[in-house]
């Protein structure tokens, strides 16, 4: 009865995740408005719902600042909250 195991057997390649690393914000350039977030957070009782404006805030300003490759609102889960804006804002003839 063995329980030695072989793990010469296959070898692992480890692989970066599928969007990439997520570069550290070092100079605090979307401090303010991880700050919004998070007071947004503790005020809802962390129900992470109804803080989605200012996570979407949020993740515009990294993506302008090159700290997380850009992605469209649409895809991170904000379709509703475009849709939203689009409305509020009276198209110019």
């Amino acid at each position: 009865m063995s329980t030695a195991m072989n793990f010469s057997s296959k070898s692992f390649t480890p692989r970066p995740p599928d969007k990439g690393a997520f570069p550290l914000d070092h100079f605090g350039e979307c401090s303010a408005f991880k700050e919004r977030f998070m007071e947004c957070l503790h005020h809802s009782g962390y129900e992470s719902a109804a803080c989605r404006q200012s996570a979407m805030a949020y993740l515009e300003c990294r993506m302008d600042r090159q700290l997380m490759a850009n992605e469209p609102l649409e895809k991170l889960g904000f379709k509703d909250l475009i849709n939203e804006k689009s409305e509020e804002k009276p198209e110019k003839s």
